[in-house]
């Protein structure tokens, strides 16, 4: 096998399974980089506990591999225009909204509605893409993503949560849990990252953004395992200091734990990041024991 320790989602890549691979990619030339990534994943067993395959997470460790010599990949096929599946609309629906302010209360009941429809994800993608900080990009892995709705005095959309795949290594994470690392490569599909959080810039209600993050915590679990067949145990997300102060989080009962490293999600090296503030909210009592396998 090559020096190069190679991993998927946490789980370092045998000699026999690199083998495999090289073997499909080998004999199976005809078919595309997306055809070759679940080959590879049914072959491997890389699967959700849904029974769907890793394929995009697959995809991106051959085309890792391809980048170091070790496999050589179809070229891409021609589809859709580059950037088209993270393009942000633009429409002029937001451009006349009237400021929405007061309390939670004013506007109750407030709800988190799932992105199920192609309009739905327009909306989503418009409104992260326009105003979150981060902007919009496609999800890696698991996620789901929602709008958020105000009752009064109209009905009108007034935020976006999006919640993913949990990051492969977070040291401050990693140690309050008490995880080494066959734990959390076992468990760490029980842990969600919150990775956008989003309140639009007309609307200024107090106690909105705390408010959502309680109808996540107390609607996120039943949720993910409709989708994925894996019920949460704990909710992640990380904010950066320089920007903002985790005020929200906090108001909501989030733990801060500790500092990121500033390598990103997958832990590999790469130009440092900003370091971010990490905080954890458990979905159910003792998670952390449920969390060590205890």
């Amino acid at each position: 096998m090559d020096e190069h320790r190679w991993t998927f989602l946490g789980h370092e890549v045998r000699p026999e399974e690199l083998q495999l691979i090289r073997a499909v990619v080998a004999d199976c030339a005809g078919l595309s980089r997306g055809e070759l990534a679940a080959t590879v994943c049914e072959l491997l067993a890389w699967t959700r506990p849904t029974g769907r395959v890793k394929d995009r997470e697959c995809r991106t460790l051959l085309e890792d591999l391809a980048a170091a010599g070790i496999v050589a990949l179809p070229a891409k096929r021609a589809g859709r225009p580059v950037g088209a599946r993270t393009a942000v609309p633009q429409t002029i629906r937001f451009e006349t909204i009237p400021r929405l302010t007061g309390t939670v209360r004013d506007i109750a009941p407030v709800s988190l509605e799932r992105v199920h429809t192609p309009a739905a994800r327009q909306l989503f993608r418009e409104l992260i893409g326009r105003y979150h900080y981060l902007g919009y990009a496609v999800p890696y892995g698991a996620h789901l993503q929602y709008l958020v709705y105000a009752a009064q005095p109209s009905r009108q959309v007034v935020g976006c949560v999006q919640c993913a795949s949990a990051a492969w290594r977070l040291g401050a994470r990693d140690a309050w849990i008490g995880w080494d690392d066959a734990t959390r490569a076992r468990q760490l599909p029980r842990v969600v990252n919150n990775s956008r959080l989003l309140i639009v810039p007309w609307v200024q209600v107090r106690n909105l953004a705390s408010t959502i993050l309680a109808q996540l915590a107390r609607g996120l679990a039943a949720d993910w395992h409709t989708a994925y067949g894996v019920t949460p145990l704990l909710l992640e997300t990380l904010v950066d200091p320089t920007r903002f102060a985790g005020t929200c989080y906090r108001a909501a009962n989030w733990i801060p734990v500790g500092l990121t490293t500033g390598r990103g999600r997958t832990g590999r090296r790469r130009p440092t990041r900003s370091a971010k503030r990490v905080f954890v909210y458990p979905l159910v009592r003792d998670a952390i024991a449920h969390l060590r396998g205890a």
